[in-house]
């Protein structure tokens, strides 16, 4: 097993076994070579919004009733499959992030019901915890590169406490698309990548090839490992490594116009990284440069049992106003 430097250290907070992480802080990508759009408030080498110096939606954009038609044209038997998985107070998380669900019966101590002929009874639940736990959705407010994120907001002009003042969650419209696997195991010849394999742009191209998977404009695009039976093996070892991308994986996937890319993995990149001093280069390459959405944790087991490579994908986020990412249970339809 490859491991990390204690200082770049990724784990699992599972079952009472918590491995720290320590010094995250995003590196730099190579600065944009090509002028900003005409009009673009931007500053010096940073990335614009194609759609305009005020764009808080990013590839969002690119959701059309079009695009919502030709996803229900791929409903032929109706079959729903659930792409969240269960997240409850063992689920690996990137730390320090952890969730805690607490539930409650208030006022009603020893059997008593609330003051009622009837004899009214009800129980309610609280969550303490931090969203980006098991099945989740990056917001562009989520990464970005030495604190300017996409578009180029830098992280002092809208990064509150209280919450992000744009670029938040519940900016994102319903996405309602078509879905398009990429069964990357499948390519490799075996069923679950190794933590820390490397998919590159060139396999990347060839797995498409391969398998006849094209991707347009406004799609989701999502990656298969067989990485998440990791999680039922070994829960630790599932949140301390991945197979996954890289930045020039993440640049061809982006050329593609997704609206958003996501993986059975935890973090959609190869880690451990392969140079430990560049930092999920591939999370700045879609998020803040080309304000492509991140979805991470899905359950894709369902869709390559059934050879399904394309379908129709419904997401409604929660709407947390100023939360910059959540907690989700995607469906694909077939």
């Amino acid at each position: 097993m490859h491991k990390l430097s204690r200082r770049h250290l990724l784990g699992a907070v599972c079952g009472g076994c918590v491995a720290v992480q320590e010094g995250f802080r995003a590196t730099p990508v190579q600065a944009q070579t090509t002028a900003p759009a005409a009009g673009a408030a931007q500053r010096p080498g940073w990335f614009p919004s194609r759609w305009g110096p005020q764009d808080e939606l990013g590839a969002a954009n690119l959701l059309t009733p079009q695009k919502a038609q030709e996803a229900a044209r791929l409903v032929q038997g109706g079959r729903t499959y659930r792409m969240g998985i269960v997240v409850g107070r063992d689920t690996p998380a990137f730390p320090p992030r952890s969730v805690a669900i607490t539930v409650q019966m208030p006022d009603q101590f020893e059997g008593a019901t609330v003051p009622s002929d009837n004899k009214m009874s009800y129980v309610d639940d609280m969550i303490n915890g931090w969203l980006g736990v098991g099945t989740q959705m990056d917001s562009l407010a989520h990464l970005g590169i030495d604190n300017v994120f996409y578009n180029g907001n830098h992280a002092k002009d809208f990064v509150r406490t209280t919450g992000v003042t744009k670029l938040g969650i519940e900016k994102v419209p319903p996405i309602v698309t078509r879905g398009v696997l990429l069964d990357l195991a499948k390519f490799k010849g075996k069923p679950r990548l190794d933590g820390g394999e490397l998919v590159s742009a060139d396999e990347l191209r060839a797995a498409m090839q391969q398998q006849n998977v094209r991707v347009t404009p406004g799609d989701v695009l999502v990656l298969h490992t067989g990485w998440l039976s990791m999680l039922g093996e070994n829960a630790q070892r599932f949140g301390a490594e991945e197979p996954g991308i890289d930045g020039p994986g993440a640049e061809y996937l982006a050329s593609l116009q997704p609206v958003a890319v996501g993986a059975d993995t935890w973090g959609i990149e190869a880690v451990p990284f392969k140079n430990p001093r560049v930092l999920w280069q591939g999370h700045q390459v879609l998020l803040a440069q080309n304000g492509i959405y991140i979805l991470e944790t899905l359950d894709t087991s369902a869709l390559v049992r059934d050879g399904v490579s394309e379908f129709m994908f419904v997401l409604g986020q929660p709407l947390y106003r100023g939360a910059v990412q959540a907690i989700i249970n995607p469906v694909a339809i077939r």
